[in-house]
């Protein structure tokens, strides 16, 4: 049997990079997904790309909402938006919820999420992207090895919790996907 070929993937933050960054969502009816995101995750999968949303909802260690409604709000974007996957970190050092609080090699900027979605696609992080809206996002793509945008249509610049360089800074997730090169 022959190898399966890898593909390179553009990870997505959620918040602020396909859906409106609203303090913490709790439900599908609060989750507003910019109306060019799913052109936009069309646009990366034709150019050849796995599209991966990875995402920390520390709000379910809050206590501001369950993991089920976490995974209503995965299935919607999904749905909605055409992305292959979605993996989270419901995690949170100070959480309330008992069973989700802790420190975890998942909660961005780790990179147990990249690593879960290499477990589950074949996946070339060497043609990569992180594509976010924080210094968080752009921490843990420069950690998993991958090259990193940094959006303004979130927090952007004006409101980095950091110092760090992304490889790129653009206004939205359009340009990000019509600057994308073909794999």
């Amino acid at each position: 049997m022959g190898r399966k070929v890898k593909k390179p993937a553009v990870f997505l933050d959620r918040d602020g990079v396909l859906t409106e960054e609203n303090s913490y969502v709790s439900s599908v009816e609060q989750l507003k997904i910019f109306p060019y995101t799913e052109a936009c995750v069309r646009k990366l999968r034709q150019k050849g790309y796995y599209t991966i949303v990875v995402t920390n909802q520390s709000g379910v260690a809050r206590g501001l909402f369950t993991e089920e409604a976490l995974q209503e709000m995965n299935d919607y974007l999904m749905k909605q938006t055409g992305v292959d996957a979605v993996f989270y970190c419901p995690h949170h050092p100070d959480g309330r919820i008992e069973r989700y609080r802790r420190n975890c090699t998942c909660r961005k900027p780790g990179t147990g999420m990249f690593e879960a979605a290499c477990g589950e696609f074949e996946i070339d992080l060497s043609r990569s992207y992180m594509i976010g809206d924080r210094a968080g996002d752009i921490l843990a793509g420069q950690n998993a090895g991958v090259r990193t945008i940094l959006l303004q249509s979130g927090y952007g610049t004006a409101g980095l919790e950091a110092d760090v360089t992304p490889d790129h800074i653009m206004q939205d997730l359009r340009d990000a996907a019509a600057y994308l090169p073909d794999v």
